[in-house]
């Protein structure tokens, strides 16, 4: 195994346009893991940890958030997405908050990564650059399947960047025992009261994180009832109904974390936890 530490993003983009198995290496909560389990044993390592760059947050109005920046400081700064900060309160060990990267996220494309239905819900886009220049791509558009991703092996995953949305966001994951935990089922939903939108991100419930338009649009017009601007508290029926179709959007399956069933079952509740919750922020 060869084992690279980068030291600018040009060196990092000549070697990814040079070797075609080279694996970045950011924190590494993902990668050791595979590696030490015998999973995994990547030819060619680079080790991206030190690229300043990639470590910058931005907020003005829109956020970039630089591949670097870790889940510690997403809870000890204002990530400009409160659903993201409480998405990152879940991740691992304060060791692993330390270490884990929302690039990290990005780069193995999880269906169970935390922070990834927040940015679903948010209509994140992910910055690539490679040699041939910088490109966006919308986050949904994103993930392709579990752990595999329209970013081709010449790319790196620079920034994650989103319109800010407001406080009316939250995160909900149900795991097997309470922390330190691989989702089971994992909710974001975020109500933009300015620009009138709803947006929802399902994960560990398909091969990528889901969207649910009909639940989108159940809140949607619930909203336009309501009243954007103000705070709201919505019906028992519209409570079930909107997590009816959360669950409805999942594509679940049997696994040692838990049956399809059960999976469908808890995004029911947190759907309808989720809403009652996120009417009453503005």
């Amino acid at each position: 195994m060869s084992v690279q530490v980068a030291r600018s993003i040009d060196a990092v983009l000549d070697h990814l346009s040079s070797v075609s198995e080279a694996t970045l290496l950011a924190g590494g909560t993902d990668l050791m893991v595979e590696i030490n389990f015998g999973r995994a044993r990547p030819p060619d390592v680079v080790a991206i940890d030190r690229l300043d760059e990639l470590k910058s947050l931005q907020r003005n109005g829109r956020v970039r958030m630089g591949a670097l920046v870790t889940y510690t400081r997403m809870l000890d700064e204002d990530p400009g997405s409160l659903a993201l900060r409480e998405a990152a309160r879940t991740v691992g060990s304060p060791q692993i908050r330390n270490a884990g990267t929302i690039g990290g996220n990005l780069g193995t494309c999880s269906p169970a990564g935390d922070t990834l239905p927040v940015l679903a819900a948010l209509d994140a886009t992910v910055v690539l650059r490679s040699r041939a220049g910088e490109r966006r791509v919308r986050f949904i558009e994103f993930m392709t399947g579990p752990k595999r991703s329209v970013r081709r092996a010449d790319e790196l995953v620079t920034a994650a960047e989103w319109d800010e949305a407001g406080p009316a966001q939250t995160f909900m994951k149900v795991g097997t025992r309470n922390a330190m935990v691989i989702a089971v089922a994992g909710l974001a939903l975020v109500v933009d009261r300015v620009r009138h939108r709803v947006g929802i991100g399902i994960g560990s419930c398909g091969p990528t994180i889901l969207g649910a338009p009909d639940a989108e649009r159940f809140a949607t017009g619930m909203f336009d009832e309501a009243g954007w601007e103000r705070p709201s508290w919505p019906s028992e029926a519209a409570r079930t109904e909107f997590g009816r179709l959360v669950a409805s959007a999942a594509r679940p399956i049997d696994d040692v974390r838990g049956t399809a069933a059960y999976r469908r079952q808890v995004l029911s509740v947190m759907g309808a936890r989720a809403i009652a919750r996120v009417a009453e922020l503005t």
